[in-house]
């Protein structure tokens, strides 16, 4: 049964929810407020942080809800950011994140990572990762091979 009449919107809400449940288990969280937190701070810094080309290719692989997410308040002429170290990278995300319960930033941001790695082809995974530099890349944990 369709919840909101239209094929692609229940699509979308049904995919971003499954990302939001993939980022509260990495976690142990039950939240999906700050699910949603982690998940837009997060891609928001990263699109922020890598070229708008790789930034556009990217946003292909996201469902649409959370491509609009993805893209919200976006300058593309402001990027890439010159976020070089993981310290840095992270207090973005931080302020992104805003002031709600403690959270050890890095792993937030790898739940996030690891469920792009779900969902974004392989081919397209090293690009991204090797658009953020090496200190970065750590922040990102090796997809699973199948």
């Amino acid at each position: 049964m369709s919840h909101t009449g239209l094929e692609v919107f229940d699509s979308t809400i049904h995919q971003t929810n499954e990302w939001l449940k993939s980022i509260n288990e990495e976690l142990g969280w039950g939240d999906r407020h700050l699910a949603y937190h982690a998940l837009r701070s997060t891609l928001q810094t990263l699109r922020d942080r890598v070229p708008p080309d790789i930034a556009a290719k990217l946003s292909a692989h996201l469902p649409l809800l959370v491509r609009g997410i993805y893209y919200e308040g976006y300058t593309p002429s402001s990027t890439p950011m010159k976020l070089r170290t993981q310290e840095e990278f992270l207090e973005v995300v931080h302020e992104r994140y805003g002031h709600r319960e403690p959270i050890a930033l890095d792993e937030m941001v790898m739940a996030v990572f690891r469920t792009l790695n779900s969902h974004v082809t392989p081919e397209l995974l090293v690009k991204v990762r090797h658009a953020l530099g090496e200190e970065l890349m750590e922040l990102w944990p090796e997809p699973a091979t199948t």
